[in-house]
C-alpha cells in the first residue's frame, strides 16, 4: 500500500497547525512549524499563499487535516466516510470514532508510543498483539474487551518505556481505554466517544464535502 514518505513536518506548516506528527519532538526547538510557521513552498511570502479561501477550500483543508492527523490516505478516508455515513447516528462523530478505532492509534491513544507514525511502525513490525495474537494491520479496527499488549522483547526498548512515562506522567488516555502502566497492557473499554477526542478539526465540514 502507498504511503506518504515525504516530510511531516511539511505537512503542519501547510495546515497551518501543528498535527504533532513527531510526539514529543514537536514539542522542542526544533519543531520545523516552530520555526517555520507559514505554508511550505515559494509563494509564502508573496502573498499568493494567503488568498481568501473559498468556502470547498475550508472544507478541503479540514479533511486533509484529519487525514494527515491518523495517516490515511484518500482512498482509505472515503471509505471510511461511505462507513460512517450508513451507520447511525451523526456522519461525523461516526467517522472520528472509526479513525480512533484503528489499532495504530489504540496503540498510540494507550501510551505505548509518542505519535501515530512510531506505533504504525510497532504494528506493522508485528510488535503488538491483540489477547495475546500478533496483529500487525494498523488499521485493525479495536473492540470493547479487547487488550493490547507488546511483545516482551519489545518492552526492553527505551522509546516504548520513555513513552510509557510520558503518557503515565501526563494522564492523557482517553476513558475508553484502560490503561496498566504496571502491567504494560491496555483494556478497550468501550467505543470512544466525542468528549475524548480533542482534534482541531472541524468535522461537519467534512461531511459538508462529502455530501456535495
Amino acid at each position: 500500500m502507498a504511503r506518504y514518505t515525504e516530510s511531516l513536518c511539511r505537512l503542519c506548516r501547510r495546515e497551518g497547525i501543528q498535527l504533532f506528527l513527531k510526539g514529543t519532538r514537536c514539542m522542542t526547538e526544533k519543531c520545523a512549524y516552530s520555526r517555520r510557521p507559514y505554508i511550505p513552498g515559494q509563494h509564502h511570502n508573496t502573498g499568493k499563499g494567503n488568498k481568501k479561501m473559498s468556502e470547498y477550500g475550508k472544507q478541503l483543508r479540514e479533511k486533509q487535516k484529519a487525514k494527515r492527523i491518523y495517516g490515511v490516505l484518500e482512498r482509505q478516508f472515503e471509505k471510511y466516510f461511505e462507513i460512517a455515513d450508513r451507520k447511525k447516528g451523526e456522519t461525523g462523530e461516526n467517522l472520528i470514532r472509526i479513525l480512533e478505532e484503528r489499532l495504530d492509534n489504540a496503540v498510540y491513544r494507550s501510551g505505548f508510543a509518542t505519535s501515530r507514525v512510531t506505533a504504525r511502525q510497532l504494528v506493522n513490525h508485528g510488535h503488538v498483539m491483540i489477547n495475546g495474537k500478533k496483529v500487525n494491520i494498523p488499521s485493525y479496527q479495536v473492540r470493547p474487551g479487547e487488550k493490547i499488549t507488546i511483545k516482551e522483547k519489545t518492552l526492553v526498548s527505551a522509546a516504548v518505556n520513555n513513552a510509557m512515562e510520558d503518557a503515565k506522567k501526563k494522564k492523557n488516555v482517553p476513558t475508553w481505554i484502560e490503561m496498566n502502566f504496571d502491567k504494560k497492557e491496555a483494556v478497550i473499554k468501550s467505543e470512544p466517544v466525542k468528549t475524548d477526542v480533542n482534534l482541531p478539526v472541524q468535522v461537519q465540514l467534512i461531511v459538508e464535502l462529502y455530501s456535495k
